[in-house]
Parts: C-alpha cells; structure tokens; sequence
C-alpha cells in the first residue's frame, strides 16, 4: 500500500483562457444588483489571446502540496482523451500520483475575463461526477484534502473520509457553491468527518442558510463538526475559527490582482500544506494567503503556486498582522 503526506479528491479539467473585449452591464435581479458580461446577441467575437492550461479543484491543490515538499497523490477521474493524458503528463512533471480512473470524457472549462480582472468560468463537469470506489487503489495518507465532487464522486468523497479517518488521518473540506445550496443538514455527513472546513463568504452564508455576522457563520460552521474553520472574503481577507479564537489576516495592499481563478485552491491548499509540514496554526494561516497572493497576480491557478523555497523566505518576510481575537463567554 502506498503511503501520501497528503492525497486530493477533486476535478481535474482542460481550463481554456479566452481573453476578449467583452463588456460588462448591470441589472437588477430579485431587488438586487448584477454585473454581467455582455455579449451581443448573434455576433462572432474575437478572442484576442487564448492558453490551454491543467485546471480543476483537485490538481491545482495537489500541485500546492506536491511544491510544499510534501509526498502527493491524486484521486479522482479522468476521460479516456487527449484532455486526460495532459493532465496525466501535468502530474507526472509535478511529481503527483495518480490514484485514479480513465473513461468517459475530461471535463472542461472555458474562463471568460471581464475588463474588471476577474472572471466568468463556463463548465463542463465530464468524468469529473463519475468516481466509483471499484477499482480504486488503497492508499494511506496523512491528510485527505476535497475540494467540489458531485454525483456518484461524491459518496466517494465520503466513503474515502471514513476510510482515511479510521486509519488516523485527517480530512480537509473546501466545498464549493453548489454543494453549499444543498444545506448544511445534507452535508452534515461529510462535515461529521472533517477537521479543516475552508470555503468563501458566500458560500459560508448559503450553507449556514441565514444571513448572519462572519463570527457567527463561523461558529455555527464549527458546531457541525470541523475543528477548523475558515472563511475567505476576497479583498477583506480571511477570518479563522479553531473553537477557542478568531485569527484574521488581510491580502497585502501591493499585490495587484490579473485574474483569480484558482485562488481559493491556493489559499486553502496553502494552509492544509502548512499543517502538514508541521507549522504552527497562524503560520499555517499566513502561507495560504501568501499562496492564494501570488496565484491572483498571474494568469492561470497554477503558474505561481509557491515552491517550498520561495514560500519559507516570503513567510520569513512577511511582517503583516495577524490579528487574534479569543471566543468570548
């Protein structure tokens, strides 16, 4: 049985970069307002640059931990095609395991940036729903780490959370929007398992169900079973709770944002990586926003992931405030 500091369970998909003129409108949708992108209806658009990259939840993390020193492998589905093998040569050049199976089609994504440096991202999940346990590998792993996995994949998820759990391991979550909409009674399953729970504001407040203070979402996140909880709100930063005190962390004013697809992989996968190489909590904290920092200021969410050297200097660095906060009576 091979042996992992840290396996991921996530998508693995063909991320195409089209960069165009499009504009950006505002609505009102149900009393509130919604920034679009633009598109005229019926016209042919120019796309002034395109780039094929390896994207998906759970290759961008994997590279994190993999550049972190830490031994790596990768669970999840790829289709039987060329998209596939890509992403099977992208893990071999990192260094990443592939745990596991090949059929189908190779989800995909198209990333459509805004004149306002962010993004609109049309997906096709493909293999990504698809994960069976027959005829996965057994494995042992320090650390599980999931990102969003849907359909059959996702009782995989859970299947494997026990199996790494009974085995002493730990279990880090990073859901995504579409799960969040399913409530926190439909994910209390998964919760029950994990010991780092990490997604953004919105999600956070979707899952929770109510509107509610960001202290508050974050101790009613924390009852449902997570030891740790983060939640990350883009230029505000990122608050966490351990049950015991609030940490919270601001993005540096200097980094200048280009595109932010990948940046809460990076961060979250940035703090799993620190906890399992042994730093401390607030340590731990500050190399997933240093991560998610250096992802932003590129195109793409792997191009800047950090390597071990160049993280441990930029921590080293770093002098900004960690604030802590104790949970008060």
């Amino acid at each position: 049985m091979d042996s992992f500091d840290v396996v991921t369970m996530g998508s693995a998909i063909q991320d195409v970069f089209a960069r165009t003129d499009a504009e950006t409108v505002t609505i009102r949708h149900g009393g509130e307002k919604e920034t679009l992108l633009a598109y005229p209806l019926g016209a042919k658009i120019l796309i002034s640059e395109i780039e094929f990259q390896v994207g998906g939840g759970g290759t961008n993390t994997a590279t994190t931990f993999s550049r972190q020193g830490l031994m790596t492998g990768f669970l999840g589905k790829l289709g039987d095609d060329d998209p596939g093998k890509s992403v099977l040569r992208f893990l071999r050049k990192e260094g990443i395991a592939f745990l596991g199976t090949v059929g189908g089609q190779t989800g995909f994504s198209v990333i459509l940036d805004s004149e306002e440096d962010d993004r609109t991202i049309l997906t096709f999940k493909g293999s990504n729903n698809d994960l069976r346990q027959d005829g996965l590998p057994s494995f042992a792993a320090r650390w599980l780490y999931c990102s969003s996995m849907m359909g059959e994949s996702y009782e995989t998820m859970l299947a494997t959370m026990i199996v790494v759990k009974k085995a002493g391991g730990s279990v880090a979550f990073n859901p995504s929007l579409y799960q969040a909409k399913l409530g926190l009674g439909t994910l209390q399953r998964a919760l029950s398992h994990v010991d780092v729970l990490v997604l953004n504001k919105e999600e956070a407040s979707t899952l929770v169900g109510h509107p509610a203070s960001l202290h508050d979402l974050l101790r009613v996140l924390s009852a449902a079973g997570p030891h740790t909880v983060i939640v990350t709100d883009g230029k505000e930063g990122a608050t966490l709770f351990d049950g015991e005190r609030f940490l919270s962390v601001k993005p540096s004013p200097t980094v200048k944002v280009v595109e932010t697809t990948g940046a809460g992989d990076a961060f979250a996968s940035g703090f799993v990586a620190g906890l399992a190489r042994g730093l401390a909590t607030r340590e731990a904290f500050l190399l997933g926003m240093l991560n998610a920092e250096a992802v932003i200021g590129h195109y793409g969410a792997k191009e800047r992931i950090l390597r071990l050297k160049e993280a441990d200097a930029l921590l080293t660095a770093d002098k900004r405030d960690v604030k802590e906060e104790a949970l008060k009576a």
